[in-house]
C-alpha cells in the first residue's frame, strides 16, 4: 500500500484535465446530462455566432441607459451573461480571436499567431487569410485571394457540418475577410466579405466558383454608395453622450479631408460619394439621424462639399462609419432568407461578425462619442436581427452567442491627461533600435529580419556565419529590449518551449506560441502601453494580455437558454466546448476549452 498510494497520486497528477486546471475543469464539468431524445439528439435550428470587434467588456452597461429594449438589454434580459471571460494567450488581434473562439483552441494549436506573421522560408510577411492558389470571386485582385488554410485546427463550424453528414449549411459574414472566413471554417457552405474597391460583399474560389445569384442581387442594391452619400450625424441629441469625451480632443484622429474630428463628419465629400437627399432615401441607416446639436436638422451634405475624385468614390471608407454595420446586418438578413437558414429541418450556422465597432474604435479611441454612436447604433442592428430570427427560425428556435474578438486599451493620452500611467512606442523603433545596437556589437549585417506581433525575428543563418551562439544572442537581445520605454519584459522561444505556467503573463505567452510561425524573442509592453504607428498617438489600439485587452463579453441566449450570469473564471476557448455539448457533437481538433456547466443546465 505505501507503494501504490503515491504512484495513484502520480498519475492522479498526470491527468491532463487535472494538471491543466483542477477547480476550472471540477466545476464545469458537472453539467447534467440531458438523455437524447428516440429519433436523435435535440439541437436548434440555427446557430447564430456574434463576434463583435474590439468590444470591451465594460461597454455592455456603459452604454445601458442609451440601449433599446431589443438588443443588448434582450440579451442580457433574457440570456445567460458570463461576466469573467477572458483571453488566455497573446496577441490578442482580430484574427487570433476570430479563431480562438471557434476552435477553442490557442494560437499554440490552431497556428494563427496573428493578423500577419514573418515566413523565413520566404522572406516575407503573409497575412492571417492569404492564399495566392485561389481567386477572388466577385472582388477585385488581391481581395478574393483568401482561406482558411493557415488555421491548422477544425472549427465548430466544421464539426457540425461533419456531424450531419455536411447537410447543415455554413455560411460567415464579416466586413472583414478574416472575420468571416476563419469563423466559417474549412468546410463552411461559403464566407462573404466586403471588397472596398467595388462596395460588393465578395468570397473566393475556396468556396465557390461564382457567386450565388442572391449574393449578386444584394450587390446590386449599392448600398455602400447609399450609406456614404448622407454625413454620419450622431443617433441621439450629441449633449446627451455623457457616456464620453467631448467632441474634440487631441488623441482622436480625424477623417483624411476633414479639419477635426467632429460631427457630422461629411461622408459625401469625404468618399467622393455624390450627396444624396435625406428625404428621397429610404434608407435604414444614415437617413435615420438626429440633428447632432438640435439646432441644425438637415442630414445632406454641405453645398459644394463632394470631393473632386467623385468619378472614382473611396467605398473603403464604409466600414469606419457605423453603416459597415448596418450593411453587415443587410448581408445577414438576406442570407437567411436566400439560404433558408434555419428553416430546412436541420440545424444550420451563420457565423456573423460585426467589424465597424474596430475601425472606429481605432480612429477615435474608447472613450470618443463616435464609438458610443456606433454602439447605439449596433444595438438597433442586433434588435433587427433577433427580430428577424423569432419571426423566421421562430422564437426559442435559435442558438445565440456574442462575445468579442479583443478588447481594447484607453488612449495614452486620455489616461495621462487623467494623471493614470500609460504610453506608446512605436515598433519601427524598437526594430530599428535593436538592430543598431547588434551591428555596433557584432558587424553589419541584418540581423533583425523582422518586428512581428512584439516578437523578434532574428536571422540565424547571418549568426551561423559570423558563429555566434544562437542562445547567447537571443539572451543579449532580451536584455537589449527590456532596458527600452514601455517594455515590461522579454523571454526566448527556447525559454517558452522548455518551461509551461499555469497562469499569468507568461502563461499568454506560452498559448500564443507555435514555433513554426513566432519569432526568437517575445515582448511583454507595461500596462497601459501600446504600440503605435505614428506619434502622437491617436486612437487606440490592442494585443496585450492586461484585462482591458483580454475581458470580453460572453452572452448565450436562445435554445434552451435560461436567464441568468456567473462570475466564475471563463475563458474564449470554452465557447467551442460549449457548443459542441449544446450541438451534441464533437469539439474542433484542437480544443483546449471545457463546457460550460452553468449555460448548460
Amino acid at each position: 500500500m505505501k507503494k501504490i498510494f503515491p504512484l495513484a497520486l502520480a498519475a492522479l497528477a498526470a491527468s491532463p484535465s487535472f494538471a491543466q486546471a483542477p477547480a476550472r475543469n471540477a466545476a464545469k464539468a458537472s453539467a447534467t446530462t440531458k438523455a437524447a431524445p428516440a429519433n436523435g439528439p435535440a439541437r436548434p435550428k440555427l446557430v447564430v455566432g456574434i463576434v463583435v470587434d474590439q468590444m470591451r467588456y465594460d461597454y455592455l452597461y456603459r452604454y445601458w441607459s442609451k440601449f433599446g429594449k431589443g438588443g443588448f438589454r434582450r440579451l442580457l434580459g433574457e440570456g445567460f451573461s458570463f461576466e469573467n471571460t477572458h483571453y488566455n494567450y497573446v496577441p490578442t488581434y482580430t484574427g487570433p480571436g476570430h479563431a480562438s473562439i471557434y476552435t477553442g483552441a490557442t494560437p499554440s494549436a490552431n497556428g494563427i499567431v496573428g493578423n500577419n506573421w514573418y515566413v523565413r522560408d520566404e522572406n516575407r510577411a503573409t497575412y492571417v487569410t492569404e492564399d495566392k492558389t485561389v481567386e477572388s470571386v466577385g472582388g477585385t485582385g488581391a481581395a478574393g485571394q483568401q482561406s482558411p488554410r493557415h488555421m491548422l485546427t477544425t472549427t465548430i463550424t466544421d464539426e457540425l457540418r461533419l456531424a450531419t453528414n455536411f447537410q447543415s449549411k455554413v455560411i460567415g459574414v464579416c466586413i472583414k475577410d478574416r472575420g468571416s472566413i476563419l469563423p466559417a471554417g474549412h468546410a463552411a457552405n461559403a464566407a462573404y466579405w466586403y471588397d472596398g474597391g467595388n462596395g460588393s460583399f465578395i468570397s473566393s474560389t475556396f468556396y465557390q466558383k461564382t457567386l450565388p445569384d442572391w449574393v449578386v442581387k444584394f450587390n446590386q442594391r449599392g448600398l455602400a454608395t447609399k450609406y456614404l452619400s448622407q454625413p454620419w450625424n450622431t443617433l441621439r441629441p450629441i449633449g446627451e453622450y455623457t457616456e464620453s469625451t467631448p467632441d474634440n480632443v487631441t488623441w482622436e484622429a480625424a477623417f483624411k479631408g476633414e479639419a477635426a474630428p467632429v460631427f457630422p463628419h461629411n461622408l459625401p465629400a469625404i468618399s467622393g460619394v455624390p450627396a444624396a437627399i435625406a428625404a428621397k432615401d429610404n434608407l435604414p441607416g444614415p437617413a435615420a439621424q438626429t440633428a447632432a446639436d438640435g439646432k441644425n436638422t438637415s442630414t445632406t451634405a454641405k453645398p459644394g462639399a463632394t470631393a473632386a475624385n467623385a468619378a472614382t468614390p473611396n467605398l473603403g471608407l464604409l466600414p469606419s462609419t457605423p453603416f459597415g454595420n448596418t450593411i453587415t446586418t443587410e448581408m445577414a438578413l438576406a442570407a437567411i432568407q436566400a439560404e433558408q437558414l434555419g428553416q430546412r429541418g436541420i440545424t444550420d450556422f451563420l457565423a456573423l461578425s460585426y467589424s465597424s465597432t474596430d475601425y472606429v474604435g481605432h480612429q477615435f479611441g474608447p472613450n470618443s462619442i463616435e464609438v458610443e454612436d456606433t454602439y447605439l447604433r449596433l444595438d438597433q442592428e442586433l434588435t433587427r436581427l433577433f427580430e428577424t430570427l423569432d419571426k423566421t427560425v421562430g422564437k426559442g428556435q435559435a442558438l445565440v452567442f456574442l462575445t468579442a474578438d479583443h478588447g481594447a486599451a484607453h488612449s495614452p493620452a486620455f489616461l495621462q491627461a487623467h494623471r493614470l500611467p500609460a504610453g506608446a512606442v512605436g515598433a519601427s523603433i524598437m526594430r530599428d533600435t535593436l538592430q543598431n545596437r547588434l551591428v555596433r556589437r557584432h558587424g553589419a549585417g541584418n540581423w533583425v529580419l523582422s518586428y512581428e506581433n512584439q516578437q523578434v525575428y532574428l536571422n540565424r543563418t547571418l549568426a551561423g556565419q559570423k558563429k555566434i551562439n544562437f542562445h547567447e544572442l537571443s539572451e543579449e537581445v532580451v536584455q537589449v529590449m527590456v532596458q527600452l520605454p514601455g517594455v515590461s519584459r522579454a523571454l526566448t522561444a527556447e525559454d517558452i518551449q522548455k518551461s509551461h505556467w499555469e497562469s499569468g503573463t507568461l502563461m499568454y505567452l506560452e498559448n500564443g506560441y507555435y514555433p513554426k510561425r513566432c519569432g526568437d524573442v517575445l515582448v511583454v509592453l507595461e500596462p497601459g502601453w501600446y504600440e503605435a504607428y505614428s506619434f502622437p498617438a491617436k486612437g487606440t489600439t490592442h494585443g496585450e494580455s492586461w484585462s482591458y485587452d483580454t475581458h470580453v463579453p460572453l452572452l448565450f441566449w436562445g435554445w434552451h437558454v435560461k436567464h441568468g450570469e456567473s462570475v466564475a473564471p471563463t475563458q474564449v476557448v470554452d465557447i467551442a466546448a460549449t457548443l459542441a455539448r449544446f450541438l451534441h457533437i464533437q469539439e474542433p481538433s484542437g480544443c483546449s476549452g471545457v463546457p460550460l456547466a452553468e449555460v448548460l443546465r
